[in-house]
């Protein structure tokens, strides 16, 4: 979802950095880019074992999560990603089953679909906060996939994160790297295809390569 479907960085980058100086840290740029596509509480985690803080990952994560919700009923940041909405329509208009396989909490992807109103067009669900691994392992992806009741080879990912990208390669697959503005630092390489334009995977152009 954030990185593909939403913009939600500058939310998640201002709500991270308020709780950084909540607890005293300073994290620096190569260390927060490695988060992407990780689980809140993952990332608070690796910040507590990293910082050898006192404070345990969920009072950091209870900390972040309270910034956030602030920073996106205040924030005007918050948009979807350019294009992606007519993305959405064009696989919906072609009875693509679609499925939100996200790091985010249940509770963030469901206000995310409740602002954009994109409940209609998603079949299902998946938080990474729910699952016992986090991406780069491939357990969201292989539910996912399971949910929709294709085989894997019939399926398709779209990823913005070095993480996601590993976690779809995993997983086995088909993954398209989105190489957006707002995706600083990724490593693409493990994508099958690497696109910077959601045209370029309308339905037309993707139905036979999976």
């Amino acid at each position: 979802m954030d990185g593909v479907i939403v913009d939600t960085e500058p939310l998640h980058y201002k709500a991270y950095h308020l709780m950084f100086k909540d607890v005293g840290i300073k994290v620096e740029t190569d260390l927060y880019e490695s988060f992407t596509g990780q689980s809140t509480i993952n990332i608070c985690k690796r910040l507590v074992d990293h910082f050898k803080l006192k404070a345990s990952p969920e009072q950091l994560m209870n900390l972040k999560r309270q910034h956030f919700k602030y920073l996106f009923d205040h924030d005007e940041e918050l948009a979807l990603i350019d294009g992606v909405l007519d993305l959405i329509k064009n696989y919906h208009q072609h009875d693509i089953k679609l499925v939100v396989a996200s790091s985010a909490s249940m509770p963030n992807i469901n206000q995310i679909f409740n602002r954009f109103q994109l409940n209609p067009y998603f079949e299902g669900k998946f938080s990474g906060a729910d699952l016992k691994q986090s991406k780069p392992h491939p357990e969201i992806f292989i539910k996912a996939a399971e949910f929709t009741g294709f085989s894997k080879q019939e399926c398709l990912v779209i990823e913005d994160s070095t993480n996601g990208i590993a976690a779809a390669s995993a997983a086995g697959i088909f993954c398209v790297g989105y190489k957006s503005p707002h995706s600083h630092g990724q490593n693409y390489a493990k994508a099958n295809m690497v696109i910077t334009n959601f045209k370029d995977i309308y339905y037309d152009k993707v139905a036979h390569m999976v």
